[in-house]
């Protein structure tokens, strides 16, 4: 399908004066630079692949990358998503532009290998920029794999995730292997867990790390209804409470990237914000979880 089709401008017909661009931290592995904000995928894309149900996110992609943004983190677990990212990446010109991330999630080499396959074909790249091991599923089998692929030049970083703070042992023993690029967990004001240990190990080996769930699927804003931004929000240039939580997450020194998923324009251009301007100091951090706790007592 080309732009036409799918009814998606040219990456030459966005805005020529794009937004001021958002932090970026380096990859530990080899010092690249990442936009500490990117886009999570789970849910919001998985739609058909029809022009109608593909417009309406066009807008999504657009805000990413204007602001400066790159990492589109997907899974072919997560329905339709890959197939979707792929098309709006092909249809708006912007894979050079984009920093595509995936999972291999089974079990067998052949059965890895026809899958991360299917995820290329998907995402409609001929190379992958972070392959991770979903949920640390046969993860010896599939690094032999993805050690070759990584020599040969067709995938540039490997990674591991989990989503459960009782695997964080696991992960953090993986990790002092020293071959993996990156680690993905759950993090946020109310799943502070990866915190405690992981999160120190990852920057003390050198391990990137990209958070997921930051808004604890949706119960952080559940928990602030109601209730105005702190005066002192303003000392970090925070303007909403995407904001708030968002960069909670990325003053902690040993996040490279979250990941909020947005399938509408405004929010994704409101999460990117949370990569411009000040961050919050150390003591800043701990009276934000503070007002937090406090808050969730307080309903």
């Amino acid at each position: 399908m080309t732009a036409a089709t799918l009814g998606l401008a040219t990456a030459d017909a966005m805005t020529a004066t794009p937004s001021p661009s958002v932090l970026r931290h380096a990859i530990p592995a080899s010092g690249e630079l990442l936009p500490v904000v990117g886009l999570g995928t789970y849910q919001v894309l998985d739609v058909d692949e029809s022009p109608q149900a593909i417009a309406p996110l066009e807008p999504v992609m657009r805000a990413l990358v204007e602001a400066g943004g790159s990492l589109v983190d997907s899974s072919p677990m997560y329905g339709n998503a890959e197939t979707i990212a792929g098309a709006l990446s092909a249809g708006l010109g912007l894979r050079e532009r984009l920093f595509l991330a995936t999972k291999v999630w089974t079990s067998g080499r052949e059965a890895g290998i026809q899958q991360m396959q299917t995820s290329f074909r998907r995402m409609r790249t001929q190379r992958m920029d972070l392959m991770q091991v979903h949920n640390l599923l046969d993860w010896r089998t599939h690094l032999g794999t993805l050690q070759g692929w990584k020599r040969e030049g067709r995938v540039r970083y490997l990674g591991i995730t989990h989503y459960h703070a009782g695997a964080h042992a696991e992960l953090e023993k993986l990790l002092r292997s020293r071959q993996w690029d990156f680690v993905q967990v759950n993090y946020s004001l109310a799943e502070t867990e990866a915190g405690e240990r992981l999160l120190p190990a990852a920057a003390d080996l050198g391990v990137a790390v990209i958070v997921n769930r930051p808004f604890a699927q949706g119960a952080l804003f559940s928990r602030v209804r109601g209730l105005a931004l702190p005066d002192w929000a303003a000392e970090f240039d925070c303007r909403s409470w995407a904001q708030f939580f968002l960069k909670w997450i990325l003053s902690d020194p040993a996040v490279t990237c979250v990941i909020p998923a947005s399938r509408k324009a405004e929010h994704t251009r409101d999460n990117m914000a949370a990569g411009l301007g000040r961050l919050p100091d150390a003591a800043t951090r701990r009276r934000m979880a503070a007002w937090f706790e406090s808050a969730g007592r307080a309903g």
